[in-house]
């Protein structure tokens, strides 16, 4: 999935988007192993972010200084017009990641972490300097054994050796 990440996509040319969709990717794999539903995983994964298209991504420094609309409530305005049956599921999904108590939330929220720490290991190989902190504060904020596993692999080799060595 980071190769395909690499490969652009001629419908986001316009915008130079490149937002980490395989979060949800790599969340299913540690509900594998954490005995959560991995499908679950993956669908507040798809939807922890959405937000940011109406509020941006504040950069942590920046949360110091501005006050965001809560991401529950900018999801309630986002799908306010949509059927009920998917209104109330992303909007289920989106408070079920927010809140962080089930297993699923617990391993998406690490899928978020993780992907932040493949990224910057991937930008390390591509020659960045400060991606160091990145790293250190998603290593630190992990909590399942199953995603702590993941980014010793991810810090032991780089991307393509990950991919020779997992896709076995």
């Amino acid at each position: 999935m980071g190769v395909l990440k690499r490969v652009a996509r001629t419908g986001w040319w316009f915008t130079g988007n490149k937002h980490p969709f395989r979060v949800g990717v790599i969340g299913s794999v540690p509900a594998m192993v954490e005995d959560a539903d991995p499908a679950r995983v993956a669908l507040l994964c798809l939807f922890h972010d959405s937000q940011e298209t109406r509020i941006g991504d504040i950069p942590h420094i920046g949360r110091k200084y501005l006050r965001a609309t809560p991401n529950g409530e900018v999801t309630a305005g986002q799908v306010a017009g949509a059927h009920p049956a998917v209104r109330t599921g992303v909007q289920d999904a989106v408070d079920e990641y927010e809140t962080g108590e089930t297993p699923e939330a617990i391993v998406a929220r690490d899928a978020d972490k993780l992907e932040c720490l493949v990224q910057a290991v991937e930008y390390r190989e591509q020659g960045y300097t400060l991606t160091q902190n990145w790293i250190d504060t998603s290593l630190a904020s992990l909590k399942t054994p199953s995603a702590k596993a993941l980014a010793d692999a991810a810090l032991s080799m780089n991307s393509l050796e990950w991919q020779r060595n997992f896709l076995r």
